[in-house]
């Protein structure tokens, strides 16, 4: 589910739970496990990636609707454990966002310190709300952090998918490459960084970066809150409803 590629002293991550790199608690579990790990490992920077095409998904919910109240609870606490390993991690994160990244797989982009998104029509997005999730602190505040309070409203209010380009104008993506570039011009991201002096690096993004980690440490939204919005009706309806549309679009995949 995680594939490990090592470039020199950057240690890639890359989502590998075909088809769309959807995160389950598994995939989180070992996501959380590696991004904490990589710095003992004498990692000086990682790199988050998916595949061609896709970065992620976002949460699995055909599989997440199988689960009963204390499974959501346990998936949310591992999804949320991910994102502070990421907050709080002591060396540089990048994102390349290879492909479409909607919903979790936009999150996680949110909280690395640079992110380099595939030119064309790929897109990405807080779409929470038209699947009938609201969003805590710890996932629109990284946002608001980015782009500002007037257009984190305006995306995450109506649930958008931007295409790339958009994205970049608004200062969510900081780099737009070809497909087949966007893992090289992250990890020459990271070099750049790592080519700085060190302790000045770290400690100026050190400081930087305690917003980022207060958003996620301080999230009031409580696990008994996501778990009843989660199994509402109107939540449940939506969520079937986007499983559904899923199957649709893979049927016509296969037949075409």
């Amino acid at each position: 589910m995680l594939s490990r590629i090592e470039h020199d002293s950057i240690l890639e991550l890359k989502l590998d739970r075909p088809p769309a790199n959807a995160l389950n608690q598994t995939l989180l579990s070992e996501l959380g496990s590696a991004l904490e790990a990589a710095p003992g490992e004498g990692f000086e920077g990682v790199l988050l990636a998916g595949r061609e095409g896709i970065f992620s998904g976002g949460l699995d919910v055909p599989e997440l609707l199988g689960l009963d109240r204390d499974g959501i609870a346990s998936m949310w606490r591992e999804f949320f454990g991910v994102l502070r390993a990421l907050a709080q991690s002591p060396i540089p994160v990048a994102a390349a966002v290879t492909g479409h990244s909607p919903a979790g797989g936009a999150v996680l982009t949110l909280y690395c310190d640079y992110r380099v998104m595939a030119e064309g029509d790929y897109r990405i997005g807080l779409n929470e709300v038209q699947v009938g999730l609201t969003l805590s602190e710890a996932i629109y505040g990284p946002l608001r952090r980015l782009v500002g309070n007037r257009q984190a409203e305006r995306l995450t209010v109506a649930g958008a998918l931007i295409p790339a380009a958009e994205a970049h104008r608004l200062g969510w993506i900081d780099e737009l490459a070809a497909a087949g570039e966007v893992v090289e011009r992250a990890v020459a991201h990271l070099q750049s960084m790592l080519a700085l002096p060190r302790r000045a690096m770290l400690a100026t993004r050190a400081v930087l970066r305690q917003d980022l980690i207060r958003m996620i440490v301080s999230d009031r939204s409580s696990e008994s809150d996501i778990v009843e919005l989660w199994f509402s009706d109107e939540t449940q309806r939506a969520l079937r409803a986007l499983v559904d549309r899923l199957a649709a679009k893979r049927k016509v995949g296969q037949a075409g």
